[in-house]
């Protein structure tokens, strides 16, 4: 890793080896979960999750298939609470053992928004998989698979952005709220 980090970075909170490492013991613990499973059908929520998403495909040793779903808060503002589907999956889910894998669970907004929404589509079973979860007293939502647990502050890299820049970090960094406070 470059020893000089980006003007916009605090430091970094995970290193890529550690995330690397962490990918591994999640996909080998989803593997044993879903070993009995004909397939496992694995919902990637865009933009942020890809790059997570890819990484812990390629270490599952279970038949699995994955497709994304992008949503969006909307209203007046970014944090109206509000949340839509913008890219809706491909195929129907009715009877299928699916996992949402999503980059970060900040307010749980967007994942309980989900979580409800594919739900009613009759899945098999339902479970979550989140790369970071921001540690906070109110988030209400089922998180099965939990890579790390962070503060709470705002961070970038490894699929995690802010205003587009910063998303293809290998590692996952503090963002200096200089940046986001302009």
């Amino acid at each position: 890793m470059n020893d000089e980090l980006h003007s916009d970075l605090a430091r970094v909170l995970v290193p890529e080896e550690t995330i690397q490492a962490h990918v591994k013991v999640l996909a080998h613990q989803i593997s044993q979960d879903y070993a009995d499973v004909e397939r496992l059908y694995l919902i990637g929520v865009l933009r942020g999750a890809f790059i997570f998403l890819a990484d812990l495909v390629r270490q599952l040793t279970i038949p699995h298939s994955v497709d994304f779903m992008s949503v969006s808060s909307y209203g007046k503002t970014a944090v109206s609470g509000e949340v839509r589907i913008v890219l809706d999956l491909r195929e129907p889910i009715t009877n299928q053992h699916v996992l949402i894998v999503e980059d970060i669970v900040d307010s749980g907004r967007t994942l309980s928004y989900l979580y409800k929404t594919l739900s009613g589509r009759q899945p098999a079973s339902l479970k979550t998989c989140t790369l970071v979860q921001k540690r906070r007293e109110q988030i209400d939502v089922p998180v099965h698979y939990l890579g790390f647990s962070i503060p709470d502050v705002w961070v970038v890299g490894y699929g995690l952005d802010y205003a587009d820049q910063h998303r293809t970090l290998p590692y996952i960094a503090e963002l200096k709220e200089e940046v986001y406070k302009k």
